[in-house]
């Protein structure tokens, strides 16, 4: 009798991840991460890839954490090569909160670099989580491939996960600081000011260096040629 109320309540929940109302898919999630059961694995990541509420996927993302890694890894590995955009990007979201490094390699260069903004901080996120031991420069090496693109959010984003890293960034900021594009030479040295000075705001970092790049490219003063004579 038990084992059966147990069932009946377990069917209740997962159909409530459906229900109209955010509020009871909410509650949904919350239940069904509150009791883990195997049998939960499959429809929470397929309720991953189409959830509009970003309060629900976390909650989703929550629940997921809850269940065995065993099971949930392989869900969400085949996850990340989907064709949907969104179920890639929660995907590997659920991987960084997760940890488990078993799943570096499907952290790939196509992730990080994917065209949808959210995958790639999403991707961004997980590999700083998930990189191993001396394999970091390699990642910040690719993750400065990135730098200037998007808007602000998107930025800040990589910033982060580039600070992350911690000092093995240097090499491939100062790579790109030398590079013709100003978007991408003033979110290095943004980031670079964010290393060395982790309370400096990312909007006062990056208007400093938009305006240090702009000066770098402007005509130099008759006075400051004379004085090179």
């Amino acid at each position: 009798m038990t084992m059966a109320r147990q069932d009946a309540a377990a069917i209740r929940a997962l159909q409530a991840l459906e229900d109209p109302s955010s509020s009871v898919r909410l509650r949904a999630a919350l239940a069904v991460g509150t009791a883990p059961d195997p049998r939960f694995v499959g429809k929470l990541v397929e309720r991953c890839a189409v959830e509009p509420e970003f309060f629900v996927r976390d909650m989703l993302t929550w629940a997921l954490t809850r269940q065995p890694v065993s099971l949930t890894l392989p869900a969400l590995l085949r996850e990340v090569r989907s064709e949907r955009a969104q179920a890639r990007s929660q995907a590997l979201h659920t991987l960084s909160k997760i940890g488990d490094r078993h799943a570096w390699p499907a952290i790939t260069r196509a992730l990080l670099s994917d065209a949808d903004d959210e995958v790639a901080r999403s991707a961004w996120r997980a590999a700083v989580v998930l990189v191993p031991g001396g394999e970091e420069s390699a990642l910040a090496t690719v993750l400065a491939t990135q730098l200037g693109r998007g808007e602000r959010e998107t930025q800040l984003s990589l910033s982060q996960a580039l600070v992350a890293l911690g000092e093995v960034i240097v090499p491939a900021l100062h790579a790109t600081t030398t590079v013709s594009d100003p978007r991408v030479r003033a979110h290095a040295l943004a980031t670079q000011r964010l290393l060395r000075d982790p309370d400096a705001g990312f909007e006062s970092a990056i208007e400093e260096a938009k305006r240090v790049v702009a000066l770098t490219g402007a005509p130099r003063t008759d006075d400051e040629n004379r004085a090179d004579r």
